[in-house]
């Protein structure tokens, strides 16, 4: 791709969006492409963490190796797995009957590579016999492969798993880090794909602002709404949509409740949802209801969306290349990250993709005494919260951002409150 017009990498620039769609046209997102790249990540940094193979049941994770996808009730359950080799191409497990069949059908980059896969979780006195049977699957594979004397990473288990493992003579350790390592640098078409995830959380929040916040609707409505909007507009699923309004945002209940909005509430909106192809889109607003009938924000409710607007963007702009998480974490307000010396996810950023939280947690609870390095094409969320006691309500934001090598680039775009913003 000639990029000399435009200066920079098409990924790198948010107004620049390709549509969801295919054209003959035009050379947008290459799902062929996006597929081998993730796998070579994946299997470069197993070569460097010295594993043989990687055996993954976490659904997210199997889709990055596999792009294998069944619905997202698939990704926490344990009845499905994927071994994937430091060499070579991995092997799906699918659960059996027809989620086999489709999976033969939609895959065909996996041919010859699909088998039934075999559950052991919650079949009461048998849990160790079909474990056993798992294990022996897996083994399978890696005598396949060549790698069963190896390290074997594995991305989650539970005890009866580990013990037919540790029966079968399989050297597991923990592969978590390997597939984080691996998640956290954004391919051009995750980047893309993010981009576009970005684009219709911020028609949702505009559809909020300017059509949908109205005294008298109740939070579930306004969440009700952007499930709607969002699925019709190219969204997977919809992960939760959070709707916060008057005293519910102080102390933030991160959930939607069947409370009326009233005229003069502020509103926090946190949109999480799975946008095209399983990339996440996480962002926050707040509003004033009834802003646009004339109600303007208070002296201390700008006091306080300055505060949170600030934080945020401090942080924000320690997302550079060769900084580290430390850097970052120094720039949030004092919250109860120090107190508890844990994390809020107030005072917070975190990397995703096709999870909502992957890779790389910053929390002043540890960074600032455990800094990790900023790398170009990470992307994160970045939120932070004005918290006080006392308060009636209160304000929260978060924006999506690019780690590119000439900066942090803001994806969502969805604008500011303006009587804030002029101060």
């Amino acid at each position: 791709m000639d990029t000399s017009f435009i200066a920079q990498p098409h990924e790198w620039d948010p107004r620049r969006l390709y549509s969801q769609s295919g054209a003959d046209w035009q050379y947008r997102v290459d799902f062929d492409r996006l597929r081998r790249e993730r796998l070579e990540k994946l299997q470069a940094q197993m070569k460097k963490d010295e594993l043989g193979a990687l055996v993954l049941f976490a659904g997210a994770n199997i889709r990055y190796a596999t792009a294998a996808y069944q619905g997202n009730w698939k990704y926490n359950i344990n009845i499905r797995y994927a071994v994937v080799p430091h060499e070579g191409e991995p092997v799906l497990f699918e659960t059996a009957g027809s989620d086999l069949q489709c999976a033969k059908i939609d895959l065909p980059w996996m041919e010859g590579r699909i088998r039934p896969a075999i559950t052991w979780q919650w079949a009461e006195g048998a849990v160790p016999h079909m474990a056993g049977r798992m294990a022996d699957s897996v083994l399978e594979v890696l005598k396949e492969q060549g790698v069963a004397r190896e390290r074997i990473g594995i991305d989650n288990i539970d005890i009866p798993a580990l013990e037919a493992f540790q029966k079968a003579g399989i050297r597991i350790v923990n592969g978590w880090p390997t597939v984080s390592a691996a998640r956290v640098i954004k391919t051009r078409d995750e980047i893309e794909l993010l981009k576009q995830a970005s684009s219709i959380g911020d028609a949702a929040m505009w559809k909020i602002k300017y059509e949908w916040l109205k005294p008298g609707v109740r939070e579930r409505e306004i969440e009700a709404k952007v499930h709607e909007f969002m699925l019709e507009r190219g969204c997977e699923i919809i992960y939760d949509i959070i709707v916060a309004t008057g005293g519910n945002t102080s102390p933030y209940r991160r959930w939607a409740t069947d409370k009326l909005i009233r005229q003069g509430d502020l509103v926090i909106v946190d949109i999480n949802a799975v946008g095209p192809s399983g990339y996440f889109i996480d962002f926050v607003r707040c509003f004033k209801c009834g802003g646009a009938q004339g109600m303007k924000m208070t002296a201390k409710e700008i006091d306080l969306y300055r505060e949170v607007y600030d934080s945020m963007y401090a942080g924000l702009e320690k997302l550079k290349p060769g900084n580290t998480t430390a850097d970052v974490a120094a720039a949030f307000p004092k919250y109860d990250d120090d107190v508890y010396g844990t994390v809020t996810l107030q005072q917070f950023a975190h990397s995703i993709g096709i999870t909502l939280y992957e890779g790389m947690w910053i929390s002043r609870a540890y960074s600032m005494q455990y800094p990790a390095e900023i790398k170009e094409n990470m992307y994160f969320a970045i939120e932070t919260f004005a918290g006080h006691p006392g308060l009636q309500q209160t304000c929260r934001l978060e924006e999506n951002v690019l780690v590119s090598a000439n900066g942090p680039v803001v994806f969502t775009l969805m604008e500011h409150m303006d009587e804030a913003m002029k101060f």
